[in-house]
């Protein structure tokens, strides 16, 4: 059984179809990528997913359940870190981790969810006091406190620093290590390279483009740019493998120390998928 299979997802909002045609695979224990600019349909697709939407068309399943009709044992199962999460600010980081952990039937301890995100030396303190970075924290422990099979994070590391980005993709490993099936939104491309598995771009309501990073629209075939100096001269070219023009270069005596040998990024990649869409 996939964690998520998806086929024919439709939207549709008066006249205008917010998600128009949706088919989607994530297999269990996969980082998933969901990438898309602002109104692309992502977060339609995502609050679907979740059982927070209902779809105007299609079938949908998580976790082998439909979540439009799914109960409170199907939601035990999943984790949500949403995008702009409400919270008690009053209460301390310890009270509101153990608070939402008593709805969950066998959740982690408090304490090692808030060890888990980093935050243990502001256990006590009252969420209100923390900074933004600090409460992003304090949501993604309330997403996994519930040891959820299915974990939905929707932009979780906006506010973090660079060391708590890399600290929290560590996390995210550990998670997917242990068996959790994680869907991400992100716009940081970065962030989707170094942690999906697989991902799917969105544009229009419709995927446009999935795969792995390295291979997503193309990116893996993709002729790479050469340039070296010469004599005094520039030179540029593209080649699908450069290896034969390397060979060329030493036994002409070139100087490689100049040379360089770059791809099209994925943020490149990402790029020229959403603009076909415009």
């Amino acid at each position: 059984m996939e964690a998520i299979e998806v086929s024919g997802l439709r939207k549709t909002y008066r006249d205008r179809d917010a998600v128009a045609g949706i088919d989607l695979v994530v297999a269990r224990g996969e980082i998933f990528a969901l990438l898309g600019p602002n109104g692309a349909g992502k977060t339609t697709t995502v609050e679907i997913l979740e059982g927070h939407r209902r779809r105007t068309a299609g079938d949908v399943r998580v976790l082998g359940e439909d979540p439009g009709k799914a109960g409170s044992a199907w939601r035990s199962r999943i984790g949500i870190v949403l995008q702009d999460a409400d919270d008690a600010a009053d209460l301390t980081v310890y009270e509101m981790v153990r608070h939402i952990a008593g709805f969950y039937p066998g959740p982690r301890g408090a304490d090692e969810a808030i060890e888990l995100v980093g935050l243990t030396a502001k256990r006590n303190s009252k969420i209100r006091t923390l900074s933004g970075g600090q409460r992003r924290r304090v949501d993604v422990a309330l997403g996994i406190v519930g040891r959820p099979e299915l974990l939905f994070l929707d932009e979780p590391t906006t506010g973090f620093d660079p060391e708590a980005r890399r600290h929290f993709w560590d996390l995210i490993r550990t998670l997917a290590g242990d068996g959790t099936t994680i869907l991400l939104t992100t716009h940081y491309l970065d962030e989707a390279e170094a942690l999906a598995d697989r991902l799917a771009v969105i544009a229009d309501g419709r995927i446009v483009a999935e795969g792995t990073p390295a291979t997503l629209g193309g990116r893996g075939a993709a002729q790479a740019k050469v340039t070296w100096r010469e004599g005094g001269t520039v030179h540029t070219e593209q080649h699908t493998d450069p290896g034969e023009l390397l060979r060329r270069l030493l036994d002409d005596g070139v100087d490689l120390t100049t040379l360089t040998i770059t791809r099209p990024t994925l943020e490149d990649t990402y790029l020229s998928l959403i603009g076909a869409t415009r």
